[in-house]
């Protein structure tokens, strides 16, 4: 069983910076691939950014060039920098862990305000 507990959401004016990291336990992270989702009130849930367990990434393309996720194999944690924030990207964001099993943290949230 994998636990992915989140943290570094919080309150943020728009044009601001936040960093979230995402623990995970257990001994799978290194071959796990990682993404962060993010769903905001009234919407589905929506893919942000991931990582594959060989560091490839992709984004969404309303966060490329903004959002950079990143992660520590030493750690076990999986980050998401969060630049030049725009009030559309208020959400809960959740961590996502996919090996054999898919795992979800219990999310935090990102409040961008003007």
């Amino acid at each position: 069983q994998v636990q992915l507990v989140e943290s570094g959401g919080g309150s943020v004016q728009a044009g601001g910076s936040l960093r979230l990291s995402c623990a995970a336990s257990g001994n799978i992270f290194r071959r796990s691939d990682m993404a962060w989702y993010r769903q905001a009130p009234g919407k589905q849930r929506e893919l942000v950014a991931a990582i594959t367990s060989s560091a490839s990434t992709n984004y969404a393309d309303s966060v490329k060039g903004r959002f950079t996720i990143f992660r520590d194999n030493s750690k076990n944690t999986v980050y998401l920098q969060m630049d030049s924030l725009k009030l559309e990207d208020t959400g809960v964001y959740y961590c996502n862990c996919k090996s054999l099993n898919t795992y979800w943290g219990q999310g935090t949230q990102v409040t961008v305000s003007s």
